[in-house]
């Protein structure tokens, strides 16, 4: 899977997860969040989530912040 980590318009990380099949300017030309913080790939493994790589056509790459930060959002209420 991809991801791209944006930040929403009160100021906060906002991650997109999708397929592998949609290129990382595709969806950010959906998105109407004005900047994009980090963009790459995440895994969802017995740990955790891993993110790694980066996206060449965003000129962004992973944080190491960034898989803490996707857990949090996809923690259920």
């Amino acid at each position: 899977m991809k991801y791209i980590m944006f930040e929403n318009f009160a100021g906060e990380p906002l991650p997109i997860i999708f397929p592998d099949r949609i290129d990382h300017r595709e969806m950010r030309d959906q998105i109407p969040y004005p900047a994009v913080l980090s963009a790459g790939y995440v895994e969802h493994t017995e740990s955790g989530f891993h993110c790694f790589g980066e996206s060449k056509c965003l000129k962004k790459s992973y944080r190491s912040e960034d898989a803490g930060l996707i857990t949090e959002a996809f923690q259920p209420v």
